[in-house]
């Protein structure tokens, strides 16, 4: 009988530790609080990211950063640009919101560029681009060794009313450049100003 008992209570242990075993894989692969898994990279100066299945990176009501830059396209979608930092590094990190006020969920297939190359990012913002006015140069997205590009990917799109924020990465351009237009998809270029990180 102590035996049974035994058997038991070990099989609900393991029961137990295999659950939250899984519980602790599902969290970390969804995307967490880092979200490498989303930009595949593990770059040191990528800001951290939430875009986990559940909530695919959309909040009702995005935090109140500063607007750098607002446009208005693609059939009621409004991209806002709030962060555009210099990094030590040499790279530009730019973060910002894009709010879909279309009719029906917005997919961002048309912001990934036409590269081939980055067609394995899928829906994402990979087709961005900073162009430099000053220096007339053009800044394509940062990539990964895998070809991914160092951005967000809007994995399930943006519901209809939603708010989704993103970033994206870009080789810094030279120091006494101060601002650059940020062109994303057939959204209208937004004049930002560049901050030191």
């Amino acid at each position: 009988m102590d035996f049974r008992h035994t058997r038991k209570g070990r099989t609900a242990l393991s029961a137990v530790a295999i659950t939250a075993g899984l519980l602790l894989t599902v969290a970390g692969c969804g995307g967490g609080g880092d979200g490498d898994a989303d930009k595949g990279t593990s770059s040191p100066s990528a800001p951290a990211k939430s875009s986990s299945d559940g909530d695919k990176g959309e909040t009702q009501t995005p935090e109140s950063d500063p607007v750098l830059a607002e446009v208005k396209g693609e059939n009621g979608l409004t991209l806002a640009v709030t962060s555009a930092k210099r990094d030590d590094g040499g790279f530009l990190t730019v973060e910002g919101t894009v709010t879909n006020n279309t009719d029906n969920t917005w997919i961002a297939a048309n912001w990934r560029g036409d590269e081939r190359e980055l067609s394995k990012n899928g829906a994402s913002i990979a087709g961005a681009t900073l162009i430099d006015q000053k220096g007339k140069k053009k800044y394509l997205i940062l990539r990964d060794t895998s070809g991914r590009c160092l951005c967000t990917q809007f994995t399930g799109g943006v519901r209809q009313g939603a708010t989704a924020q993103w970033f994206a990465q870009f080789p810094a351009p030279p120091a006494d450049t101060t601002s650059v237009d940020f062109q994303v998809g057939a959204m209208p270029p937004a004049s930002i100003e560049i901050s030191e990180g």
